[in-house]
């Protein structure tokens, strides 16, 4: 598996928490994105970037722009946390949105998150209650699975973080 190290975004604790259970699972170093740089990444053959999606975008995934040319050679890959049930549908649809040109032979992996409207800064909760109202609007039976989720989710407090989440990602690692 060699040296490795985890870099990390996160906004309300899920993408820590994977982030620490990667570092349990491997040993690599962890560090958050705002304090890395691409030194760090000198001698290591693995690379991760474990993230949040906000409004489709994988945070940290600039870290990984950045520093491009100090990832020649690792085997990199991003972990992506979202508050959804995983679909394969919006997974590929991420990684268009984020991985693509010099990063779009990155493998992306998921992890179900967590959801607390409570705890979140009043931006996201207020983007959040509008995109639910929006959802309200349709047809339940037309919903993608991402507006039931949402929908279900509405005043709940929720933690859906397992580490089954991080076996496919666990397997690429250890693949020579």
């Amino acid at each position: 598996m060699g040296k490795g190290i985890i870099i990390y975004q996160s906004k309300y604790g899920a993408t820590r928490k994977y982030a620490e259970w990667l570092k349990e699972a491997t040993g690599f170093d962890l560090a958050e994105t705002k304090k890395a740089d691409a030194d760090m990444l000198s001698g290591c053959d693995t690379v991760i970037l474990c993230g949040g999606i906000y409004a489709s975008g994988i945070a940290g995934i600039s870290f990984l722009r950045k520093n491009k040319n100090a990832l020649a050679g690792k085997k990199t890959a991003v972990f992506c946390v979202g508050a959804s049930p995983y679909d394969e549908k919006a997974l590929e649809e991420i990684k268009a949105h984020n991985l693509k040109e010099d990063l779009k032979d990155i493998p992306l992996f998921y992890g179900r998150g967590a959801w607390d409207e409570e705890g979140m800064k009043f931006v996201d909760r207020t983007m959040c209650r509008m995109l639910q109202k929006s959802v309200a609007k349709k047809d339940p039976s037309t919903y993608e699975p991402w507006m039931t989720a949402l929908m279900c989710a509405v005043g709940q407090k929720c933690d859906w973080t397992d580490r089954k989440y991080l076996e496919e990602l666990l397997r690429y690692i250890m693949e020579v």
